[in-house]
């Protein structure tokens, strides 16, 4: 199993898709536990000051003015989370909530928000001990952090709340805690709003969503040319030449580049090279690259901007070097929910093409001489009719999805927090759209891979025959009409791995 070191300068994407799904262990370096000690010693001088710090010694959002006294700052802390602990709904995905309770480690191992080492010490042994707190799909506006969602993995810290054990069964915390020989925290000045101030949550999830597309992507480009494969295509569309020098789009590029490849050694295409009445293949075709591209173009951005916050410290207020408290805004989450929402348009669009793509192969007016619904025997038997209503299905809901959340905002906190990211719900949304893409790939893929074995004897590219061989290890090829939704999800399941 692996180990991620946390240090003071942030981590890598791999480190957060490592802990949240592979369940790689998790260090504080030593320097990072110095520093945070040396900068906790700023907040104690400040916490017996007298004069009031928000977040140390005064109430939180619109009570900022209250100032609380010395006695009461424990039960302030403890206060402030039992009462943001106010999600609802059904729990999040556990790699959603691992990737949150990283993040959140992350920028308390940073130095600057004035948590003590034993805070952080005891979130890196609730995520070794595979301990997930019960975090609910509603709560957090994406604005002063992802407060509720966090709110509920912090009262776990302190021995409250809801949670999962490594089985996968929700057991009381405090036995889960005794069992893994953890003790809860109780959180003094400043903790209880470190814990529950950054945008963790939505960069968790724009982490483990660029991960899922590029993988996808991939099989994408494969599952097209197939595709082309086997509604009798042309190859020559995706020649390097005709993409980097007349439109320098770096994902169109590279996608024509890998369609161009994965017909290479194509006896199908080369099969109608000569002679073809067709002048042009249809837009779906033809204009893969272009599509699948602008999803490459769109996840390196979102590369871009998701490594920059994980170079962030993000809470509020913030410990700077010199010891100063001062309040800032970083907590507002906007430019990750942007990408959240940008990636959710051309991956729509992208399952949008594919499912035309189906649809084509699936038509004996547009097949090239396909059977009807490449059905064994078209009229006692259906063949891939259904699956492509199902494609369309998922298509259609992705349409709802893409409509960007970040466009939105509600005001909270008496009109303190009075504009708001949602990139919470971007979030959410972009991991639906995710996952309602690879089905509506898997179908694609299922489709293709009966085009092109009923182009016999003429034989696929070796990269098409690869990805069949891999197909047919869980999907039947041809025949008779047969209990499909397992063959599909097992496709889909293929395009998992």
């Amino acid at each position: 199993m692996r180990t991620v070191t946390i240090n003071s300068a942030g981590m890598t994407m791999q480190d957060v898709i490592d802990v949240a799904r592979h369940n790689a262990r998790v260090e504080i370096s030593e320097q990072a536990l110095a520093g945070m000690a040396a900068t906790r010693e700023h907040i104690e001088k400040l916490a017996n000051g007298e004069t009031p710090v928000y977040g140390i010694s005064t109430g939180f959002g619109a009570l900022a003015n209250r100032h609380i006294a010395i006695e009461d700052r424990v039960q302030l802390q403890k206060s402030l989370v039992r009462s943001h602990a106010a999600g609802m709904g059904e729990p999040v995905e556990r790699e959603v909530v691992r990737a949150l309770m990283l993040l959140r480690l992350k920028t308390l191992c940073s130095g600057r928000t004035g948590a003590r080492p034993l805070v952080a010490q005891t979130m890196a042994d609730i995520l070794n001990a595979g301990i997930t707190p019960y975090v609910h799909e509603y709560g957090s506006l994406g604005c002063s952090g992802d407060l509720a969602p966090l709110a509920h993995c912090a009262m776990v810290l302190m021995g409250e709340g809801r949670a999962f054990g490594p089985d996968g069964v929700e057991h009381p915390v405090p036995e889960l805690l005794a069992a893994a020989g953890i003790t809860p925290v109780e959180l003094r000045e400043k903790e209880g709003l470190a814990l529950i101030n950054g945008t963790d949550g939505m960069l968790g999830m724009a982490i483990l969503a660029i991960a899922d597309l590029n993988h996808l992507v991939d099989y994408a480009d494969k599952i097209a040319a197939m595709s082309v494969e086997g509604l009798m295509g042309t190859d020559q569309v995706f020649r390097p030449e005709l993409h980097e020098p007349l439109r320098p789009h770096p994902g169109q590029a590279k996608s024509a580049a890998n369609m161009f490849a994965a017909l290479k050694g194509s006896e199908i295409v080369a099969s109608h090279r000569v002679g073809d009445s067709k002048v042009q293949d249809a837009y779906s075709l033809r204009c893969a690259p272009q599509v699948t591209g602008g999803l490459r173009d769109t996840i390196d951005y979102a590369t871009v901007v998701a490594t920059r916050e994980l170079a962030a410290a993000v809470d509020n207020p913030i410990v700077l070097e010199n010891g100063e408290v001062t309040s800032n805004g970083n907590f507002h989450g906007a430019p990750v929910a942007y990408i959240l929402d940008f990636l959710a348009i051309p991956a729509t669009d992208l399952g949008s093409m594919s499912e035309r793509r189906t649809d084509r192969m699936l038509d004996q007016n547009r097949s090239s001489g396909l059977p009807p619904f490449l059905a064994a025997d078209a009229g006692v038997d259906s063949g891939l009719m259904i699956a492509q209503y199902t494609q369309a299905g998922l298509v259609s809901e992705n349409k709802r999805l893409a409509a960007p959340a970040s466009v939105d905002s509600i005001p909270s906190s008496a009109m303190q927090e009075d504009h708001v990211s949602m990139g919470w719900h971007a979030g959410r949304k972009l991991r639906k759209v995710v996952d309602n893409l690879r089905m509506i790939l898997a179908v694609e893929l299922t489709a293709a891979a009966r085009a092109v074995e009923l182009r016999a004897p003429h034989q696929p590219s070796p990269v098409s025959a690869e990805l069949i061989a891999r197909l047919r290890k869980v999907v039947p090829g041809m025949g008779t009409d047969r209990f499909l939704a397992p063959e599909l999800a097992a496709a889909a399941e293929l395009l998992r791995s």
